[in-house]
């Protein structure tokens, strides 16, 4: 028998389970008695606060746990910016956390690579403030219409 997991979710949070969002009217309690995929939608990053590379990954990989159905086109995403941003960054913590988070993502722990990529989030920012020019944030938005038009040409 395996254990459960029980949720607590806050009146008018958002949660994605297993690709579907549920929004509650108040507070309540969910237990789980299976394995599901899930993410709170306090720790879903929004489009427009994908302005940087990590953010970017984050992104990527947050769009695995939500719609975990379109993984395998999402992945091929996820590996090509990540063996760019492996090769982009200098900075030996920001490497080591990218590496862990490609791992994590290889043995589908995405829930570990989003925690380990969103502590990197303030390493980025203190040693690269300021380097995202337009040319960053344009790769942002193919990031986010990349995986629109995954998730479309599967539902066409």
């Amino acid at each position: 028998m395996s254990s459960s997991f029980k949720l607590a979710v806050q009146a008018n949070q958002k949660v994605f389970i297993n690709g579907a969002v549920i929004r509650v009217d108040r507070k309540v309690g969910i237990e789980f008695l299976n394995n599901v995929t899930f993410l709170l939608g306090s720790h879903v990053l929004q489009p427009e606060d994908v302005t940087t590379p990590l953010r970017q990954l984050y992104f990527v990989v947050q769009s695995m746990l939500i719609d975990p159905a379109n993984r395998p086109n999402i992945m091929q995403l996820y590996r090509g910016m990540s063996a760019a941003m492996l090769g982009a960054y200098q900075d030996p913590q920001i490497q080591h956390g990218l590496k862990i988070a490609d791992s994590e993502v290889m043995s589908e722990r995405d829930y570990d690579a989003l925690r380990s990529l969103k502590g990197l989030f303030h390493l980025e920012a203190e040693t690269y403030a300021g380097a995202f020019s337009s040319l960053g944030l344009l790769a942002a938005d193919q990031a986010i219409e990349a995986v629109a038009n995954s998730d479309a040409s599967r539902k066409g």
